[in-house]
């Protein structure tokens, strides 16, 4: 019932599958790369890879954590009022740098589960990020507001959520206020 041309087509297949499953099983089994590996790999990182070198936390992200970094988009970074990250990336300006970077990481890996039940995050700069949930949409909040658009991307060392916007953290009287706030006065 099979003519030779089917045959030799099945053949063909078995014989590709056999190849195809064992490259497939491999590709499963490597571990996903770094954080900054994984950033440097996505051209929608390209500014945040440049603002970790400038800052000196390439090396500490790439470490082996575990890390939730809550990375900007370059969209994200071109929301910055003109010159700011031109400003930023300066030498003098390091510390800054390092201040705003580190309030987008959180010293543990959180995924998106966990995430949504948290009214708050801890993060390195040492400033926790506030946390909302409004119709399903995570939202973070710090001197501004910034909105999870993906996550859960795994790395060896921990977890990414993107976010459209760069999180400032509170300024100090923002910070005082809370204070006051969380001790009822």
């Amino acid at each position: 019932m099979f003519t030779r041309f089917a045959t030799r087509t099945l053949a063909v297949a078995a014989v590709l599958l056999l190849f195809a499953v064992p490259a497939q099983a491999q590709e499963m089994d490597e571990k996903p790369g770094t954080i900054v590996e994984i950033a440097q790999s996505n051209d929608d990182f390209s500014t945040l890879v440049a603002a970790l070198k400038a800052a000196g936390l390439v090396e500490t992200l790439s470490g082996e954590g575990p890390f939730t970094v809550f990375a900007p988009t370059n969209a994200a970074f071109e929301k910055l009022p003109e010159g700011t990250l031109d400003n930023l990336l300066k030498e003098e300006n390091k510390a800054q740098l390092t201040a705003i970077l580190t309030y987008h990481v959180a010293p543990a890996k959180a995924m998106a589960e966990d995430v949504v039940g948290m009214e708050e995050a801890p993060t390195v700069q040492g400033q926790p990020v506030q946390i909302m949930v409004e119709d399903g949409t995570v939202m973070l909040q710090g001197d501004n507001t910034a909105t999870v658009t993906m996550t859960d991307i795994q790395a060896s060392n921990g977890v990414i959520h993107v976010i459209d916007t760069v999180l400032m953290p509170p300024s100090g009287d923002d910070m005082e206020d809370k204070e006051m706030e969380d001790e009822g006065r």
